[in-house]
């Protein structure tokens, strides 16, 4: 049976405390009473972000002033096959007063959205759980002391995402000091992940694995843990972890580093070409710190991660 192909823009409004929009389906429409993010139909003539403006005009009463593009998602429903360009929306002109649904509803990105949601819309909600500000440890340079001070300095000022990199710890005190990163960090409530290596992250209790990109190359199946992301240098590596249904992807570095003298970075263009059009967030990294997030965002991507500058700047 071939459906029709539908694009769609949809719109994520966030509020300064992180809260987002939903709307519930009128009665008289399919999938009545089902919740999902304001938006609609892409007509002839128009691109994903005019369309989004235009809709959320007609069903809201506001005019956009600020949308980044974030992730595009398709979904076969019984009707159609659609095809959903999200936009995260951070600035509007007039108060919401809402035209077309039977509810609206702000929702924290770590609570209980209200149910049923849209299928095309579910898995974005995960992604609305993953922080924009990701820090790297690299307690083998700075020493275990020196780490964890940092962390709970950074901690303390909003960091939420940490992945433990640490090769050049011996086995043991690897396992030990990431054990205690996920003590601190979970104390928190944030997420910790373990770079290469799910077995530690299951062993000590971690949110999920951060996979280097010769793990992602190589792998069959996703890991079995809540949370799977992957570092990526080029578009066949992002499409793959989109593929293998990964939570976020890493890709840089966008400036040059430390890490890698003498590699050119990405650039925010190239960035944003990369990026454009995947179905999971993506983090820009290499060379940036906290005061790049914005630009960041505005080229498509979830947030920044990083090592050195995210640790000096992070919160």
């Amino acid at each position: 049976m071939t459906r029709k192909r539908v694009e769609v823009a949809a719109g994520v409004l966030t509020l300064p405390d992180g809260r987002y929009l939903l709307g519930q389906r009128a009665g008289d429409t399919v999938y009545a009473g089902y919740w999902e993010f304001p938006g609609g139909k892409v007509e002839a003539g128009e691109s994903a972000a005019q369309a989004l403006c235009r809709e959320l005009d007609e069903e809201l009463g506001i005019r956009v002033t600020h949308l980044r593009p974030w992730l595009r998602r398709e979904h076969v429903y019984e009707h159609a096959h659609v095809a959903l360009n999200f936009f995260e929306v951070t600035a509007w002109e007039g108060e919401i007063h809402d035209r077309v649904h039977g509810a609206l509803a702000w929702v924290q990105p770590d609570g209980a959205a209200p149910e049923p949601m849209l299928p095309a819309n579910g898995p974005i909600l995960k992604a609305l759980r993953l922080p924009h500000l990701m820090a790297i440890t690299h307690a083998d340079e700075l020493g275990i002391d020196a780490q964890l001070a940092a962390l709970d300095m950074a901690l303390a000022d909003g960091l939420r995402l940490v992945q433990v990199r640490e090769a050049g710890l011996e086995t043991t005190l690897r396992a030990d000091f990431a054990r205690e990163v996920v003590r601190r960090v979970h104390a928190r409530e944030g997420l910790v992940l373990i770079n290469g290596d799910a077995g530690l992250a299951r062993e000590v209790g971690a949110d999920g694995v951060h996979l280097p990109a010769r793990q992602l190359a190589g792998l069959s199946v996703r890991p079995d843990l809540p949370w799977v992301g992957a570092s990526c240098h080029e578009r066949g590596e992002l499409e793959r972890a989109a593929a293998m249904g990964l939570d976020y992807a890493l890709l840089g570095p966008v400036a040059p580093t430390l890490s890698h003298p003498g590699q050119p970075g990405l650039g925010w263009l190239r960035f944003s070409e990369l990026a454009a059009g995947l179905p999971l967030p993506v983090f820009a990294l290499g060379g940036l710190d906290a005061s790049a997030m914005e630009v960041a965002r505005d080229a498509g991507a979830h947030g920044i991660a990083g090592i050195r500058g995210v640790w000096q700047s992070a919160g």
